[in-house]
């Protein structure tokens, strides 16, 4: 396939009703429709966003690969003519649990899937009690343009994002449901990826009130592949979009070639 020029990315922020598949349903398409333009290519969800962020719930919420919330996605994909990067939702496999991002494309075909690579268990949270941490990274190939995916917790860790960018990565998403107690953290992981891998960044988080008390961050953004904020938002809900111009990093890559300068191995030394 052609690789695209520009693709247009939106990402929807959003409140998730805890354990309310249905109603969350519904919130997407209000503000997928409220938002989506006739040149919108991509659409992206949070993490966790049909369920919200409540590990003790992740069992009465999980479902099969082919059950309503990737149907919805499908739906969702069909209504509006794009391709859906579909956050997560909490997946049962042959009685295991996975944090599993959907991909589908504009004719509601699911080409990929990713599953939570690294499991947070900190802070009072306990996703790994529940969930099974996925094996591999995953580069999915939209109409041309490569997007390395990947979910919350593992923005701690570089080497997953390194790896999307030598294997090609154009964009990376990073699909959230961060606490507002570390967003110090977030703005600085998010930005940092993009600048050290020169490459497009969507960082989407979720927003609004936890069962315990506890804020999601909301402050989505999405950077360019320097670094610089291309669009960004509150703690309301809401989406933001951009324009990704692939030439235009391409050209930046060429001119400033840093990758080229890392060692293959780094040995150090105790003195």
């Amino acid at each position: 396939m052609e690789k695209k020029e520009k693709i247009n990315v939106l990402a929807v922020q959003m409140e998730s009703a805890i354990g309310d598949k249905y109603k969350n349903f519904d919130k997407i398409l209000t503000l997928t429709d409220k938002n989506i333009t006739k040149d919108t290519d991509v659409v992206i969800l949070p993490e966790l966003w049909a369920v919200g962020w409540a590990c003790e719930e992740f069992p009465k919420s999980a479902e099969p690969l082919n059950g309503d919330t990737v149907e919805f996605l499908t739906e969702l994909a069909k209504k509006y003519n794009v391709n859906v990067l579909g956050g997560s939702f909490v997946r049962e496999n042959e009685g295991k649990l996975y944090n599993t991002c959907p991909i589908i494309n504009r004719k509601g075909e699911l080409i990929a899937t990713y599953d939570k690579n690294h499991l947070f268990s900190y802070y009072d949270d306990s996703e790994g009690t529940y969930i099974t941490a996925g094996e591999n990274p995953v580069i999915v190939d939209i109409e041309g343009v490569k997007f390395g995916v990947s979910i919350c917790y593992d923005i701690r860790f570089p080497e997953i994002y390194r790896a999307y960018r030598k294997a090609g990565a154009d964009v990376l998403v990073n699909m959230a449901a961060w606490p507002l107690s570390r967003k110090i953290h977030w703005d600085s992981l998010t930005c940092a990826r993009s600048v050290e891998n020169q490459t497009y960044m969507v960082a989407l988080t979720q927003t609004g009130t936890l069962p315990t008390g506890a804020k999601n961050l909301g402050h989505s953004l999405i950077y360019d592949y320097s670094g610089n904020i291309l669009s960004e938002i509150d703690t309301k809900e809401g989406t933001i979009s951009a324009t990704l111009d692939l030439p235009e990093m391409y050209d930046f890559r060429d001119k400033c070639t840093v990758l080229k300068d890392i060692h293959e191995h780094y040995e150090v030394i105790l003195k």
